[in-house]
């Protein structure tokens, strides 16, 4: 039997649990929150829909952290959500207790479960969940490349009028303004970008990107949920099924793009292992630099993570 957790029953954490009951590619999706009635009213919602769907997957809502054991997946998206004002490291000392919390409980009763983490600032908050648990690096990672790149690839199909199905694109460093979408490996239908977009109108479009989730924040006033949800559904069917899909994925770097003990955005091929390999692509001076300039950040990020997980 297959069984995936998700960890907050809010709009991201339902969204990835409907998207996986809506493929049917697990058994069973388990709901956790702690607000009592959420989670079960939710997942009693999402499994009457199945008959319709034509699918078979059993949805369980529950208040018991513990009921993670068994878990193939467990996905976090638990966490505070970002404001108008706010950028993803201001979340950082909120969410790291949250983190501490959902990990260690993942450890205990779920030690085999690989880890997809969503909640921000994402690059740090996994290297957390790998800190904290001391689980392989295959086994820990996060959703956040599939997310840019999806948007990144939405600008472009409403800038050229084309499907986004024939939009490639590639976006790596970390989840924030400092993120770094690559034009030079992005295309349509298979021709260069080039051909179509000037550098100019490019280079809006990237900058878009960088600002896609605070765009939402400031229509909204919180951030989006259907992407992200959906980007990690990706995720979910791509191990489950075994699939070996290349992806970007927030990953551990051990000496990739010239860094180490970093979690960052990077071509990854996903499949029953969690993590099977990291790509490396070919950079030159610009995307090289633009990415030094990201990871420099998360490595903040991280140093201020530990040092705040001490003071716990």
């Amino acid at each position: 039997m297959t069984k995936v957790s998700v960890i907050e029953a809010g709009k991201v954490g339902e969204i990835v649990a409907f998207g996986l009951a809506n493929k049917g590619i697990v058994n069973e999706v388990t709901l956790v929150d702690i607000i009592e009635g959420l989670p079960q009213g939710k997942a009693i919602d999402m499994y009457e829909a199945t008959p319709v769907l034509g699918e078979s997957t059993k949805v369980v809502g529950t208040n018991d952290p513990t009921e993670v054991a068994g878990s193939d997946i467990v996905v976090v998206p638990a966490g505070s959500p970002r404001k108008p004002g706010m950028d993803r490291m201001d979340l950082l000392k909120i969410n790291l207790k949250i983190c501490n919390s959902v990990v260690t409980n993942i450890k205990e009763n779920a030690p085999d479960a690989k880890i997809l983490y969503i909640a921000n600032p994402v690059d740090v908050m996994t290297y957390a969940a790998k800190f904290i648990t001391g689980f392989p690096s295959n086994q820990v990672f996060g959703m956040a490349g599939v997310l840019d790149t999806s948007r990144f690839r939405t600008f472009i199909s409403m800038e050229e009028n084309v499907s986004q199905k024939d939009v490639t694109a590639m976006v790596l460093g970390g989840h924030g303004d400092a993120m770094v979408p690559l034009p030079r490996y992005t295309t349509i239908g298979g021709v260069p970008v080039s051909h179509f977009i000037s550098e100019e109108k490019m280079a809006e479009i990237v900058e878009r990107t960088r600002k896609g989730g605070g765009e939402i924040v400031n229509l909204l006033g919180y951030s989006g949920y259907y992407a992200p949800g959906i980007g990690a559904t990706e995720m979910v069917e791509a191990i489950i099924k075994d699939q070996r899909r290349v992806l970007p994925a927030v990953a551990y770097l051990d000496g990739q793009y010239g860094f180490s003990d970093i979690y960052a955005g990077v071509p990854v091929i996903l499949g029953k292992n969690g993590v099977e390999k990291i790509l490396e692509i070919d950079l030159n001076e610009e995307e090289s630099a633009a990415l030094n300039t990201s990871l420099t950040s998360v490595k903040a990020g991280i140093e201020n993570m530990k040092s705040l997980l001490n003071g716990m």
